[in-house]
């Protein structure tokens, strides 16, 4: 077997445990709606984080270029694949932790996220998916493009829903009241 070959199966069995992590921690396959929607643009809405892409998709893209420039500095001899195999893994572990009830509960602390539970599966594995395709335009874009592109994606969600990454991640490390304030004006 070729070597691309058995990372690639390596990739998707780092999906495939996501996909059973996930169910045993009780998040559904799809939406408990019972249908698939291509886009979900309310992020209030009980559809968010359920359906295969709304307005947190460009952060796991963004995570994509950030795994890509951590991974091409730290191991500047390794191949693309093996490289991709463990920003897979990155991202794989993230969504599975996401979804545990504590994280769950720190998320709804935040004002946008009051009613969240978590992503359904096919939400999870997309944005894995997403994240693969932030990594492989990081690959062969120029850094400042990937750079500015960051700052576009940022500044769009960031307008249209007053959440993005950055945001999110301060929240997280700490509730600052004029973000909450200002969030909950939406």
């Amino acid at each position: 077997m070729s070597r691309p070959f058995i990372l690639g199966s390596f990739i998707l069995g780092a999906l495939l445990i996501q996909g059973i992590v996930l169910y045993f921690l009780g998040q559904p396959v799809i939406c408990t709606c019972g249908y698939i929607k291509p886009w979900e643009g309310d992020v209030s809405s009980s559809g968010n984080s359920q359906h295969v892409a709304d307005w947190y998709t460009p952060s796991h893209i963004i995570h994509g270029f950030i795994l890509y420039f951590i991974l091409w500095i730290l191991f500047p001899r390794m191949s693309f694949m093996q490289r991709l195999l463990i920003a897979v893994g990155v991202e794989a572990a993230w969504e599975m932790y996401e979804n545990t009830p504590w994280l769950i509960e720190q998320y709804r602390q935040q004002a946008l996220a009051a009613g969240y539970v978590g992503d359904s599966i096919l939400n999870s594995l997309s944005d894995t998916a997403a994240m693969i395709s932030g990594f492989f335009f990081a690959s062969v874009m120029p850094a400042w493009l990937t750079v500015l592109s960051i700052l576009g994606l940022e500044a769009w969600v960031g307008y249209s829903i007053r959440d993005n990454l950055t945001l999110n991640i301060l929240n997280f490390l700490h509730q600052f009241k004029f973000i909450s304030d200002w969030q909950s004006r939406l």
